[in-house]
């Protein structure tokens, strides 16, 4: 038994269109000539620009051949979107100190995944037109071809016949017309009556303006839709007056309207209001917008990668887009552009006039308060009905939370969370539930099943050899005379402030928590990660149950950001507490109760690293034991890899 002394306390975003943004400073080129005395001026106002440069930013060189924060800030707001890297963050984190953590190879080798999607190489973003096509899923993606940082954005390409085993296929499209020069963006796909499909996605011209654009594929015989091709009249749409060319973007599927018109939503923001602008259309060419907005809502920012769909407030099942009527439900989701969370709310669509009513809105779309997909690292998602099982599939872009110039080290930057099936939690009909979908369990090995009872302010190793690709899955119970010595104890004062984010992570004990599991951990607990369960006494004297990850001491790295996550999550009359996590080397991904809440991490172990993953089971209650049962598979590696004539049964040239 290990000790618990591991677990125990240890001493305005700028306008992209501003005329005042630092990107507008030259690049040399060639000129024409010019009087001496202006060369001359002129070198020395550049002298004393790069002094400046030097002297506001630290006087230091970039390390790793890597540019600097500078350069790729003014990139990205060169394009009018958000910062895409942590350096910003962890620079002002107070674990920085002295120089950067010095990562090798064989600690950077151990990062990549197993079996979360990701390229071959280099940089990834959002997911981008998933569907299910003649036998084949489609995955999509933002990708760089040339470097491990964001720009040069293409469409990279890749099928499953699972969702799980994928194969790369070549881009699907690339920067090739001046409306989507600087970047083939974030778009949806549509499905027609007649089965065919159209891509409406978002370019960046070659003046940075942000247009809609149309394709489809050259040949829909092709399964494996190869090849793409782009509409001859784009772009489709442009930005509206009233709406920043540089803020309108990720058209969303088109659903069917009641009167057999299509209709789409592109988000976009007006001053500190996020909105979504609504378009009908006959025919994807041409597009009446309509006065009214879906939805917006003040103070929350720009709006991108917005999605909406309909959930079945009686069934656990996926709907088509176009599905409405009185027992359904409407979803918005957009990502919040000013602080990278997407966020979502359940309400009532209106046909008619094209507008959408939150149920609850204290909690409405963008609100600080409001619900999450997910509690951590998770963004730009996107879901598509997969009319091949009638179910709803949730994928999410999930980023690194280490330094760029690691990044460019080892290579390659980004993964997709698991694909989740995604519904109205019936039991509550207050929040959407997620789940991994079925076919990664083709991957579990291994099983091991464990009953275990444990005291308080104990940590308990789980014998499964090397831990670094797990799938488990656990229910815990808290002693019953335990419970009722706290919530009969008029000394044990209401906890009414408790939060994952500020209240200390794993280390804080309480009555009734923290407990859970320690993953990516090594044998003296210097490296983990723990997931667990944190339950108070509500000011009503009921239980308040939260689910949380701990990263603050995920690895001893410095240029690292390692947030604590989570949130509350519904815990009805009943039910036991239950929890599963997915490990797969740096990505950690955990759904509490059945997926009310989820909570997606990465860490960079440095200890913790092949066969020196270990397993812990704690319980860090004052007051409560804890009994908990579980099962743990080790996973086995889904064998991402180029696509082949192999694959489809047709033998090898070679």
């Amino acid at each position: 038994m290990a000790s618990s002394e591991s677990l125990l306390p240890v001493s305005s975003q700028q306008d992209p269109l501003s005329d005042s943004r630092c990107d507008s400073i030259p690049e040399s080129r060639k000129r024409r000539p010019i009087k001496v005395h202006l060369a001359v001026y002129s070198g020395f106002l550049l002298i004393a620009l790069y002094v400046t440069l030097i002297i506001t930013h630290g006087g230091s060189s970039p390390k790793n051949d890597v540019n600097d924060d500078t350069t790729v800030e003014s990139r990205a707001r060169l394009a009018g979107v958000s910062e895409k890297n942590n350096e910003h963050i962890w620079k002002l984190s107070n674990d920085l100190k002295g120089e950067a953590f010095a990562w090798n190879n064989t600690v950077l080798s151990w990062q990549r995944t197993a079996f979360h999607f990701q390229p071959e190489k280099n940089w990834m973003n959002d997911p981008n037109g998933p569907l299910f096509y003649k036998g084949w899923y489609h995955f999509f993606y933002q990708y760089n071809p040339n470097a491990a940082v964001w720009g040069d954005i293409v469409w990279g390409h890749a099928v499953s016949k699972d969702l799980i085993h994928w194969l790369y296929l070549p881009f699907a499209m690339v920067p090739d017309q001046w409306y989507d020069a600087n970047g083939v963006w974030t778009g949806s796909a549509t499905f027609l009556d007649d089965g065919s499909i159209v891509m409406l996605y978002t370019g960046s011209t070659d003046k940075f303006e942000q247009v809609q654009n149309l394709a489809y594929p050259e040949d829909p015989k092709d399964p494996l839709l190869l090849k793409w091709t782009k509409y001859s009249g784009n772009p489709v749409l442009v930005a509206p007056p009233g709406i920043g060319v540089k803020d309108f973007r990720d058209p969303t599927t088109a659903w069917k309207t009641s009167d057999g018109k299509w209709r789409i939503t592109i988000g976009s923001k007006i001053n500190r209001t996020g909105v979504s602008i609504i378009y009908d259309t006959t025919d994807f060419k041409t597009y009446e917008k309509h006065d009214t907005l879906l939805h917006q809502v003040p103070n929350t920012g720009m709006w991108e990668c917005i999605d909406f769909y309909p959930v079945s407030k009686t069934k656990d099942k996926g709907l088509d887009t176009s599905v409405n009527g009185p027992d359904v439900k409407h979803i918005i989701k957009a990502s919040m552009d000013d602080t990278r969370i997407d966020h979502y709310a359940i309400g009532t669509y209106h046909d008619s006039n094209a507008t959408w009513v939150p149920d609850n809105p204290s909690i409405d779309v963008g609100i600080s308060t409001g619900l999450r997909y997910d509690y951590g690292k998770f963004y730009a998602s996107k879901t598509f009905y997969d009319q091949h099982k009638g179910r709803r599939i949730l994928w999410g872009w999930i980023g690194e939370s280490d330094s760029e110039a690691a990044d460019v080290q080892k290579g390659w930057s980004s993964v997709q969370g698991i694909p989740r099936t995604v519904a109205l939690d019936t039991k509550t009909g207050k929040n959407l539930v997620q789940w991994p979908v079925k076919e990664i369990e083709s991957l579990r090995l291994r099983r091991k099943k464990f009953h275990m009872k444990v005291e308080p302010g104990t940590v308990v190793p789980v014998d499964l050899g090397p831990a670094a690709q797990l799938d488990i899955e656990a229910e815990f119970k808290i002693k019953k005379d335990d419970l009722e010595v706290v919530f009969g104890d008029d000394s044990v004062e209401d906890d009414k402030e408790f939060s994952c984010e500020t209240s200390g992570g794993a280390t804080v004990r309480g009555a009734l928590g923290p407990f859970g599991f320690s993953v990516l951990a090594d044998q003296s607990l210097s490296e983990q990660t723990p997931v667990y369960f944190y339950v108070t006494k509500g000011k009503d004297s009921k239980l308040k149950t939260f689910f949380c990850t701990d990263t603050s001491r995920s690895t001893i790295a410095n240029d690292v950001v390692k947030p604590v996550y989570g949130s509350f999550v519904p815990v009805l009359k009943g039910e036991k507490l239950t929890m599963r996590i997915l490990v797969d080397h740096s990505i950690v991904e955990g759904f509490g109760q059945g997926g009310r809440t989820c909570i997606t991490s990465r860490v960079y172990p440095t200890k913790a690293i092949y066969g020196a993953t270990k397993l812990f089971l704690f319980n860090n209650a004052i007051d409560a034991t804890i009994t908990a049962s579980f099962k743990v598979w080790q996973m086995n590696s889904a064998f991402i890899r180029p696509f082949s004539a192999d694959d489809l049964g047709v033998p090898s040239s070679t």
